[in-house]
């Protein structure tokens, strides 16, 4: 089983290539936000930390769990604050991608097993996975689908942008680079060529 790890800038449109990937050919797919997500729940070590490093911010929901907006607001707006918090959960997230990752080798269902995340390189994900790929837009059609999708301001998207590595710097780590700029059939195709021969190939 191939272990590829999938990255690009915000809006790429990573999450949406990927659904359609994993609806055309059989891949396995691993999103680490989600997985992040599962890993903050109430009553899971990672909530416990965070509640303890940020005691006095307002990033919770009425039931008690985290909300997703007012916690995006508060790392992206402090550096030291993002750090912190990366601190907590990018290695849980870590831990448990690779467990199952040796769980789906050892299934043997699976040609390809792809996880996707924004931090890839930054987390040195590039020791652990067979190859990196790197999931491009303009710029101007990133802006316009965080504007249109999820409703952020310029401010917030220009934060975000600042936050991330360059498509530059992404490029000297990633084998593949698939361009999303038009539709998702396209940019499956381009997708194809460089899945392993098991994946319908």
């Amino acid at each position: 089983m191939k272990f590829i790890g999938v990255t690009g800038g915000v809006g790429a449109g990573k999450s949406a290539l990927l659904h359609y990937i994993e609806q055309e050919f059989p891949v396995y797919v691993l999103r680490a936000d989600e997985l992040a997500h599962e890993l903050m729940r109430p009553g899971t070590v990672c909530y416990q930390e965070i509640c303890k490093a940020f005691p006095t911010e307002d990033i919770f929901t009425e039931h008690g769990e985290f909300n997703a907006y007012k916690l995006s607001e508060v790392i992206f707006s402090d550096e030291t604050k993002r750090r912190v918090m990366n601190g907590i959960v990018h290695p849980a997230v870590k831990s448990e991608v690779l467990r199952r990752v040796e769980e789906e080798r050892k299934r043997g269902e699976y040609a390809c097993f792809l996880l996707e995340a924004a931090l890839l390189i930054e987390e040195r994900y590039d020791r652990l996975c067979d190859e990196l790929w790197y999931i491009d837009a303009s710029p101007a059609i990133r802006r316009e689908r965080l504007k249109m999708g999820r409703g952020y301001s310029d401010e917030k998207i220009d934060a975000i942008f600042a936050s991330q590595l360059s498509k530059e710097e992404c490029q000297k780590y990633c084998k593949v680079v698939i361009d999303n700029s038009g539709g998702l059939e396209e940019a499956a195709r381009q997708a194809l060529r460089f899945l392993p021969s098991g994946c319908g190939r």
